[in-house]
C-alpha cells in the first residue's frame, strides 16, 4: 500500500499559483485494508476514502472502460493490481496526471506533464479522452484559468474536441454539470478563452447556443470597434473578471447582457422593441435548461433589459430613474443596483480602446439609488396620509430626491 499526492495541486505547485484541496491516490489497497486503517468512505462511484486524521480525500487507484453513453458511462476496476501509471493514463489532461511520491517527494510523470507545464501547452493524456464529454467543458474551464500564464491548448486536443462536438455526445451532459464548469469559468481570470475555445472547437453551439449565436453578429462600428459581437462578448466577459474577481453573479449578468443581439427575425419581437428586451427570451431559455440560481437569473434579466438605460441615466427623467430602480427591485434588494451598475460599466469597457476608460454612470446611479433608498414610508407616516395617498407621496419625495441629488 503506497499513496501519491495528485492532480491539481501539483499542477498549480508547479505554476507557482494557490491551489486548494489536495487529492491522495492509494495504490496496492483494497476498501477493507482502507477501513481498517480508519478511512471514512465518501466515494459514490468509486472507492474515495477520507483521511482519518486530515480529512484529505484518498482514492483508490483504478482504471475507466467506457460502457455507455454520456460522462457517467464508465466502469470502474479499483482492484489492488492497479498501477500508478494505469491511474495516471485515465485523467483528463497531461498536467493533471502528475504524482508525488507521499514518502520520497519524488515526482512520477509518465505523461509529460512537466513537459508541458514548462511549454505552457494544455494537453490530453490519451485516446480514451474522447470517451468523457466532461472533459470538453473541463478544457475550456482549464483554458480560462491557465491562458493569462501563456497555456494554448494543443492542436491535436482540440481536434479530438472537435470531434466530440459532431459525435452529439454533449447532448448528455446534465444541466448542472454544464453551469457548475460555466460558474467556474466566469470565476476565471480569462472567461473569453473558455467561449472561445469552446467556439473554436465547435461545442459552444450545443452547449450555449445563445452564446453561439452571438458570433458573426456586426456590431455598429461607431460603438464597438471590435465589430463582431461574439469578440465583444469575450471582451465584457474579461472586464467582468477584471473588475469583479471572482464574483460569477455579477459575471453571469455581463455574459448574457447582449443576447438579443442574436435574435433572427422569426425570433425577434416587434421592430420597435430594443434588443435589450428581446434579449430576455433567449436569456429565459438559456436559464431554464441550466437551470440557473434565481439570484443570477434575475441580475442578468435586469442588466440584459437595463444597460442601454444605465448608459444614458444623465438623459433620464429623475422619475425614470425611479422607475428604473423599482423595476430591478432596487428598494426591497439594495445590492441588486451597484451589482447591475457594475456590470453595465463591464459592457461600456469591453470595446477595443475603451478597457481603461472612466464610466461615470456608474457612480451617477449608485449616488441617485441612495438618494432615493434614504426616503421611506416611515418619513411620511407623521402626516394625514394614508392608503395610497402615502404611496403617492412616497414616490414623490424619492423623485425629488434623486432630482436634489442630480443637483448636488
Amino acid at each position: 500500500m503506497k499513496t501519491y499526492l495528485v492532480g491539481g495541486a501539483i499542477r498549480d505547485e508547479l505554476l507557482d499559483l494557490p491551489h486548494g484541496d489536495r487529492d491522495w491516490v492509494v495504490v496496492g489497497a483494497t476498501p477493507q485494508r482502507m477501513l481498517d486503517a480508519g478511512y471514512k468512505p465518501v466515494g459514490r462511484d468509486f472507492p474515495v476514502f477520507l483521511h482519518p486524521h486530515s480529512g484529505e480525500e484518498h482514492a483508490l487507484a483504478r482504471t475507466e472502460r467506457k460502457s455507455g453513453r454520456g460522462y457517467r458511462g464508465f466502469v470502474v476496476d479499483a482492484d489492488p493490481s492497479v498501477t500508478l501509471e494505469q491511474d495516471l493514463q485515465r485523467r483528463d489532461f497531461t498536467v493533471n496526471a502528475i504524482a508525488r511520491d507521499g514518502d520520497t517527494g519524488e515526482l512520477v510523470d509518465p505523461w509529460g506533464g512537466v513537459r508541458d507545464i514548462q511549454a505552457r501547452v494544455l494537453r490530453h493524456v490519451g485516446p480514451a479522452f474522447v470517451e468523457d464529454p466532461l472533459r470538453v467543458l473541463r478544457a475550456a474551464r482549464f483554458m480560462a484559468r491557465l491562458a493569462p500564464l501563456g497555456f494554448t491548448l494543443a492542436a491535436e486536443t482540440g481536434a479530438l474536441m472537435r470531434e466530440i462536438a459532431a459525435s452529439g455526445e454533449l447532448d448528455a451532459l446534465v444541466p448542472e454539470r454544464i453551469w457548475q464548469e460555466l460558474r467556474k469559468a466566469l470565476r476565471a481570470p480569462r472567461p473569453s478563452a473558455f467561449l472561445r475555445t469552446l467556439h473554436d472547437t465547435g461545442a459552444l453551439a450545443p452547449i450555449l447556443p445563445e452564446l453561439e449565436a452571438l458570433y458573426g453578429v456586426p456590431q455598429r462600428a461607431e460603438f464597438h470597434p471590435e465589430v463582431d459581437t461574439g469578440t465583444h462578448q469575450e471582451m465584457v466577459s474579461d472586464m467582468a473578471a477584471r473588475l469583479a474577481p471572482g464574483d460569477d453573479l455579477v459575471g453571469f449578468a455581463a455574459l448574457t447582457h447582449d443576447l438579443g443581439k442574436a435574435l433572427t427575425p422569426a425570433d425577434q419581437l416587434p421592430r420597435h422593441v430594443m434588443h435589450e428586451q428581446r434579449g430576455l427570451k433567449p436569456l429565459a431559455a438559456l436559464c431554464e435548461r441550466l437551470k440557473i440560481p434565481a439570484d443570477h437569473r434575475q441580475l442578468a434579466e435586469a442588466v440584459c433589459r437595463e444597460h442601454l438605460n444605465v448608459h444614458r441615466i444623465d438623459e433620464l427623467r429623475d422619475a425614470t430613474v425611479l422607475e428604473l430602480i423599482q423595476r430591478c427591485d432596487g428598494f426591497r434588494r439594495p445590492e441588486r443596483i451597484a451589482q447591475m451598475a457594475l456590470a453595465c460599466e463591464c459592457d461600456k469597457r469591453g470595446r477595443l480602446g475603451f478597457e481603461d476608460s472612466d464610466y461615470p454612470q456608474r457612480a451617477t446611479l449608485l449616488r441617485l439609488h441612495a438618494a432615493a433608498l434614504a426616503v421611506n414610508a416611515r418619513d411620511l407616516a407623521a402626516g394625514d396620509l394614508s392608503g395610497p395617498a402615502v404611496g403617492e407621496a412616497l414616490k414623490k419625495a424619492r423623485i425629488e430626491a434623486i432630482g436634489t441629488a442630480r443637483r448636488a
